[in-house]
């Protein structure tokens, strides 16, 4: 019924009612003959992936469990780049045995695998992924910052009162906090990190080094917050297999290599090889490139001029060997009578990618687009473009990114000279707590102790007894007052109660790896393909399974410190 008016023909009441008469009778109609029927005219299209009907066709198998096998293998056969088809049958086939285990686990796997294949999923998934990690580094270190705050900066303010010059390192945050949060928790760490120990100095440099390539971050989400373009659109549509028309209109007046390769293949795949063919010698005259003399020669075989297309493979294969080319060769060869030859060249093409050769074979009919493999671009080239075509939503400026450079260096080579030469800085007490340095006292005694809790808790003789029994006390309800404190902090977010007793590194990574996990839960919603409702749901159990395990050993660590 192409190319039919239906307005003029709903004028007559008997027509009217006779297609009413054909819509009735085709709703009744069994769904396995309008399934095929759509199937088929796909592939002649030169289209494999029919992803509305695949989510119509899930939706129905969660309604009805009973057909839900049946649907979804179904909704596979239309879109088998489809991630949540694959993982929605992985659910359905899970069972307590080994079969129902491995059917399971190989469907998972398949569906990871088709992200590759599936611009709009990567992208959707690539940008959950990088915003929870750049979100969770940064509530990291603001939780870092709050927790460590109270009981490092008495150390640097009983500096500043020993050597009134040391002032001038806090006046270092003055300037940063003018040039954004980013930097003002990058100092408020490099001055707390003055007075962290050993390995706990790595969450300084980490801190760091995230503030040096902020710039380069902001600019990757900026190109998973730009609305796509209708080209990249059309790009992906022709190129994924998915539809033709859009990019034939859309990319029409488009002169660059991408954009001029996806129209050339949209033509060829819609019957209009003679447009096809000039829009490809066009694109050869500028970018001589394999893929395109196959699509050429693909064009020149739908007008039935088999020479030229033999030339065009043959040229395709003598800038590089692409499977593609030589199972067309191998096609045209057979065509011609020259069976030999037919041979050689799909052996050859089967050694390069036996993969695509069977998947090609098995749909292969004498319809142009079904009879010769078409190129399409990988999938770099179009991350490429969606990348150069991205809007600025968050401006970053040159000057932005230089000084981003600039300072973070600064701050790592500040840092780098600060720590070593920083030799006189002051202590707690492991004991009762309280602040000394080098001009306090003769320097630290054993086990990092005070002179006074040195002689009441070790040299016993050295202190009136009276003295010595209020000291241990003392101690004793310190120590108290610490267990209630980490005793609390052991049910907050894992590494909480860590930092807070000065295992900052482990604790650092606990938390970040557990706020992580949060985020991707929290932030899938907002992260979906733009084509249907579905997400990343098989993001939910593994992330939840993950932060309870981390949430356990985190709180069983924190009482073991209690004891």
């Amino acid at each position: 019924m192409k190319g039919y008016n239906v307005k003029s023909k709903l004028t007559s009441p008997l027509i009217f009612a006779f297609l009413l008469l054909i819509f009735t009778l085709s709703t009744f109609a069994p769904l396995s003959h309008s399934a095929e029927d759509t199937y088929e005219s796909h592939l002649d299209r030169g289209l494999k992936n029919n992803e509305p009907y695949s989510y119509v066709l899930i939706k129905k198998a969660n309604a009805d469990p009973s057909k839900a096998k049946s649907l979804l293998t179904e909704a596979l056969r239309h879109s088998p780049d489809l991630p949540p088809a694959y993982f929605e049958m992985a659910k359905i086939s899970f069972s307590p045995s080994a079969k129902g285990i491995f059917e399971s686990l190989d469907y998972a796997i398949k569906g990871f695998k088709a992200y590759k294949e599936n611009f709009w999923w990567l992208m959707s998934i690539s940008g959950l992924f990088t915003a929870s990690l750049m979100l969770s580094f940064v509530v990291v270190l603001a939780l870092v910052l709050a927790v460590r705050l109270f009981i490092d900066i008495p150390l640097l303010s009983h500096d500043i009162k020993e050597t009134r010059k040391k002032i001038l390192i806090a006046m270092l945050l003055v300037p940063l906090s003018f040039l954004g949060p980013l930097f003002f928790m990058a100092g408020s760490l490099l001055l707390l990190g003055l007075y962290f120990r050993g390995m706990n100095k790595a969450v300084v440099y980490a801190s760091v080094l995230f503030l040096l390539v902020s710039p380069l971050c902001l600019n990757i989400i900026n190109m998973f917050l730009s609305v796509p373009s209708s080209e990249l659109r059309a790009i992906v549509a022709v190129n994924e297999s998915r539809g033709n028309k859009y990019a034939a209109s859309v990319l029409k007046n488009k002169d660059d290599f991408i954009s001029l390769f996806s129209y050339g293949l949209a033509l060829k795949r819609e019957g209009r090889y003679e447009e096809a063919i000039s829009a490809y010698k066009k694109l050869l005259a500028s970018h001589p490139d394999p893929r395109a003399y196959v699509n050429l020669g693909n064009s020149y075989a739908g007008v039935n001029d088999l020479a030229a297309a033999r030339e065009s493979y043959k040229k395709s294969v003598e800038l590089k060997p692409l499977a593609s080319a030589y199972y067309n060769l191998s096609q045209l060869s057979r065509e011609m009578l020259d069976f030999t030859k037919g041979e050689e060249y799909f052996n050859e093409a089967v050694k390069l990618n036996s993969e695509t050769v069977s998947q090609f074979s098995s749909a292969a009919s004498r319809n142009p687009n079904r009879f010769v493999i078409d190129e399409t671009l990988p999938m770099s080239t179009m991350w490429e473009y969606a990348e150069t075509g991205a809007q600025r939503l968050i401006k970053i400026s040159p000057l932005n990114s230089a000084s981003s450079a600039i300072v973070s260096i600064a701050l790592l080579a500040l840092f780098c000279v600060m720590d070593p030469a920083f030799k006189q800085r002051a202590y707690r007490c492991q004991r009762c707590g309280v602040i000394l340095c080098g001009k306090c006292g003769k320097g630290k005694l054993w086990g990092e102790m005070c002179s006074l809790c040195y002689k009441s808790l070790i040299k016993l003789d050295a202190l009136d007894s009276r003295i010595r029994v209020a000291k241990q006390l003392e101690v004793q309800e310190l120590q108290k007052k610490k267990r209630r404190i980490i005793s609390f902090l052991s049910f907050a977010p894992p590494g909480i109660a860590h930092i807070y007793w000065g295992r900052i590194l482990s604790g650092t990574l606990f938390l970040w790896l557990f706020v992580f996990l949060l985020l991707l839960i929290l932030l899938k919603p907002l992260f979906s393909t733009g084509l249907s409702l579905f997400s990343h749901g098989w993001i939910t159990m593994p992330s939840a399974i993950i932060m309870a395990f981390l949430y356990l050993i985190s709180a069983i660590d924190a009482r073991r410190r209690l004891k």
